[in-house]
């Protein structure tokens, strides 16, 4: 697959988000690790709320074809959800690719309030939106699919955040009790 110029400055985004945090994400150092010049940068984005926008925007679009690969693969829109992202997962390009946008869009939250634009709020209210309303779309209890969504997004950020995961075996409990209400 073919690298656009504005995956690889979305990709030096995340690379210096991973690496060295929101401090260091300036128009010039996210040009100069991308390796285009700031002109050519400002090209695809036209400032940096733009640029942190265009990260959670593509963060949705690796969401949706890994949604889209697991329902195709028979998994319902509540399992995906529920299931726990792993960065050492290896096998599966997509899923670390998504792992690492979601790490790196939590970094944005290093800057303060007053300095983002809400461009970025509305992208991820946008990413947000959408998972939502796939789970409500498929879940008929709409406090059942809120449940899902809360469950879901604890063991996400528990393993975003390095901590240790839940007991495999109670979590297929969980998973198995939640998906039969």
């Amino acid at each position: 697959m073919t690298t656009t110029t504005r995956d690889r400055i979305l990709d030096a985004l995340e690379t210096l988000l991973l690496d060295k945090g929101m401090s260091q994400v300036t128009l010039e150092n996210v040009a100069a690790t991308a390796g285009v010049s700031k002109g050519g940068l400002l090209y695809h984005f036209k400032n940096k709320d733009a640029l942190l926008a265009g990260l959670v925007r593509r963060l949705g679009e690796r969401t949706d074809q890994q949604l889209n690969n697991a329902v195709a693969q028979g998994k319902s829109v509540a399992e995906w959800y529920l299931q726990a992202p792993s960065p050492d997962n290896d096998s599966d390009a997509l899923e670390l690719a998504l792992y690492r946008s979601m790490v790196a869009a939590m970094r944005t939250v290093d800057a303060p309030h007053d300095e983002r634009d809400d461009e970025v709020r509305r992208a991820l209210a946008e990413v947000m939106s959408t998972w939502g309303a796939a789970l409500d779309d498929e879940v008929d209890d709409p406090v059942r699919a809120e449940v899902i969504r809360l469950v879901g997004d604890g063991v996400y950020l528990r393993a975003l955040l390095g901590m240790p995961s839940v007991d495999p075996d109670r979590y297929r409990a969980v998973v198995a009790r939640l998906l039969a209400l």
